[in-house]
């Protein structure tokens, strides 16, 4: 048996430039952080011949081609399993939909599961740009190459995605202090509400693709705040991230009218009056988790407890993806 796990990831910059209707005409540049909360794959040889799958639901197929689950079909297509017999279970710490990346943590889980599985390596780089050419080259997904890079990296990690497609990663230079900081003082709350990001980022893909002058401008601004938000953590001027934080919020909310709702624009009110400096819903918005940065952590979580959300308490992640057993 080969047990891998990925790490489930938060953007603290720069988000939603990493799509290639926007990188590949402007360069794009964000900085995302792996924490402590993963994704699980198994795989093993059964002693029947077939493919045997366990998630949210049971397959039991004779033939890749019959596999329903795409993203696992899709990765035995690219490990070219001519006599199948596997089989693969998948785990999660959180659920998808909730904005932290959970499908490319498992893409990259899975891939590296099956590579051990052959008896192969893999570099996080390759691993990480297999699981992006799996979601967005070969099943259309509209979405962009953080997930699948933090994941397979891990740490606080700052990519910038060029316009030949190329991806440089290179871990953000902050000091312990400041990691220390940031562990203590950034709150993650579940909103309650899971989505589907592929409706929000489609419409941001399709404007981007039309060179809609209104979202181009507003990714221009957010990937300036991602260089923001690097200078800012490198320098240890963490209070200022939390005012940048901020800023993303209302830029992200212009993005799209489904970014967020009145509920969660209460919750974030709610919380910057409790003493957050800045916070921003993790993902591509409408759900999930909204994340704060505050001095004022007890205060800030009676209040959330108060109105209902619950907390996810979280270290970051240096490994990134690896096998387990």
């Amino acid at each position: 048996m080969i047990i891998t796990r990925s790490p489930l990831r938060i953007t603290l910059g720069g988000g939603g430039t990493d799509l290639p209707s926007y990188y590949r005409q402007y360069g794009g540049f964000l900085i995302a952080a792996a924490i402590d909360r993963y994704v699980y794959v198994t795989v093993l040889r059964p002693f029947t011949p077939g493919i045997f799958l366990k998630y949210s639901k049971l397959e039991q197929v004779g033939q890749v081609d019959e596999v329903h689950h795409p993203i696992i079909r899709e990765a035995l297509r690219m490990m070219n399993l001519n006599t199948p017999q596997i089989e693969i279970t998948t785990l999660a710490d959180i659920p998808a939909g909730t904005g932290l990346g959970s499908s490319g943590s498992f893409t990259t889980a899975l891939l590296k599961a099956l590579y051990a599985h052959r008896r192969r390596l893999i570099h996080p780089g390759d691993l990480a740009e297999l699981a992006c050419d799996i979601e967005i080259d070969k099943l259309g997904e509209p979405i962009g190459k953080q997930d699948q890079y933090i994941a397979a990296f891990g740490g606080i990690t700052a990519f910038g995605f060029h316009t030949d497609d190329r991806v440089e990663a290179g871990p953000l230079r902050i000091s312990m202090d400041t990691l220390f900081d940031l562990e203590d003082n950034l709150l993650l709350f579940f909103t309650g509400f899971s989505r589907s990001a592929g409706s929000i980022l489609k419409d941001q893909d399709t404007r981007t693709r039309g060179f809609d002058q209104e979202m181009l401008n507003n990714l221009h601004y957010i990937k300036e705040l991602g260089f923001r938000s690097q200078k800012a953590l490198e320098q240890g001027k963490t209070d200022e991230f939390g005012e940048i934080l901020h800023e993303h919020w209302n830029q992200k909310k212009k993005r799209s009218g489904g970014m967020s709702n009145p509920q969660i624009n209460e919750w974030y009110e709610l919380a910057h009056n409790q003493g957050a400096l800045g916070g921003k819903l993790v993902g591509a918005g409408g759900g999930g988790f909204l994340l704060f940065y505050t001095r004022e952590r007890r205060k800030l979580r009676q209040a959330m407890a108060k109105a209902g959300l619950e907390e996810v308490r979280f270290r970051f992640d240096f490994e990134g993806t690896k096998i387990l057993l």
